[in-house]
């Protein structure tokens, strides 16, 4: 169920990051994921704890169009959500470094959340931003 969650979260967040930078967007933003999970607390202390807290991955809220996308008939057979499930096993069991360093956030360059004003940017990679609040 984590994995799936996961996967999920992955392909709603990020999916469009594919066609900019390669899978390299994709697994940056898994990473972010897995540092959340790793310093747990206030995070959450599992995957899905870590994806479904609301307000925190864009794709789970009731209101956005992208969670459509996440359970539409037949996202398993789709290429672009098989890649992001090998990226999620792949990084979840610590088989591919973090490309984020440590990172437990990030944005869309067309955004500015008002956190990330005074934060240092770790990493521009594709249309995110990532950064080490915590």
């Amino acid at each position: 169920h984590d994995l799936d969650i996961f996967t999920r979260t992955l392909y709603g967040e990020a999916r469009g990051e594919y066609a900019h930078g390669g899978p390299a967007p994709l697994m940056a933003v898994a990473n972010v994921i897995m540092n959340r999970m790793n310093r747990g607390g206030k995070y959450g202390r599992t995957i899905t704890d870590v994806c479904l807290k609301p307000r925190q991955f864009s794709c789970w809220n009731k209101n956005d169009p992208n969670r459509l996308f996440l359970f539409k008939e037949g996202l398993e057979k789709e290429p672009l959500f098989y890649l992001c499930k090998t990226i999620v096993e792949n990084v979840s069991a610590g088989r591919w470094p973090d490309l984020t360093r440590n990172s437990d956030h990030y944005h869309a360059v067309s955004c500015r959340p008002s956190w990330a004003r005074i934060k240092k940017i770790r990493l521009k990679l594709g249309h995110h931003i990532f950064y080490k609040l915590d």
